[in-house]
């Protein structure tokens, strides 16, 4: 990479102001001044500093966000928080959600810069299992169950495909849904075809990612060790 593509991804300056930095001899490559920009760097292995500080550039960046409720899926938003009011955009401003939340449901919400992986996790040839906790303003039945299972209408040219419901017995207004496909509000919609309203809606899990316990709304954290292997498998297309 040359370096002063290095130092625009990293530090998000425009061509000009890199330019410029370089020629007042700002900045270091293992330990050398550079002033020329076309100079070929590995971001992996050279040492390269600005102003005395050293810069880090990670190809891919991978966070689990607790989105709260209110809290919107955009870049930017005049009348709302967003996603990046929470998780800071990086250098790049390249970060973007792996699909959208509902300003009013809350839960589990990756963030990456991985188009690949993103991809693989949104296919709809690639069924995806996300699983949801709702409660609803009416106590689910047996027979929603079973409706479920068997696929819905709801508005669209193809029912559901079958999806899971399960009630907390002792209050089966406290369910958890888990679908297999990504259609626009769907879990809302396949609720109202059963004659009931979504009055609260949380995601727990997408594929093999799920909710960490010990994230508050509004907080977030990097993938794990186990997490980023699950990265590899669904990038390989090994689910």
């Amino acid at each position: 990479m040359r370096l002063d593509r290095f130092i625009c991804e990293c530090c998000k300056t425009t061509r000009s102001e890199t330019k410029k930095t370089i020629k007042q001899g700002r900045v270091k490559v293992n330990g050398l001044v550079m002033h020329d920009g076309s100079f070929k760097v590995d971001p992996m292995s050279d040492v390269i500093a600005m102003d005395g500080q050293e810069l880090s550039y990670e190809a891919f960046s991978y966070y689990v966000f607790h989105k709260p409720h209110g809290c919107v899926c955009a870049n930017q938003d005049n009348l709302h928080k967003t996603v990046f009011s929470y998780v800071p955009m990086n250098a790049r401003g390249d970060l973007f959600t792996v699909g959208r939340l509902d300003k009013d449901t809350e839960g589990l919400l990756l963030i990456t810069n991985d188009g690949v992986f993103s991809h693989n996790l949104l296919s709809p040839k690639k069924h995806v299992a996300k699983t949801y906790f709702a409660i609803w303003d009416h106590p689910a039945t047996e027979e929603d169950v079973i409706a479920f299972k068997e696929g819905l209408d709801i508005g669209d040219e193809k029912p559901t495909k079958s999806a899971k419901l399960s009630y907390d017995e002792c209050d089966p207004t406290h369910v958890t849904i888990t679908i297999s496909e990504g259609r626009f509000h769907q879990v809302k919609r396949m609720t109202q075809a059963v004659g009931k309203e979504v009055c609260y809606l949380k995601r727990l899990s997408m594929g093999k990612f799920t909710l960490d316990d010990t994230l508050a709304p509004g907080e977030y954290r990097s993938f794990t060790e186990r997490e980023m292997n699950y990265v590899t498998e669904y990038k390989g297309g090994h689910f």
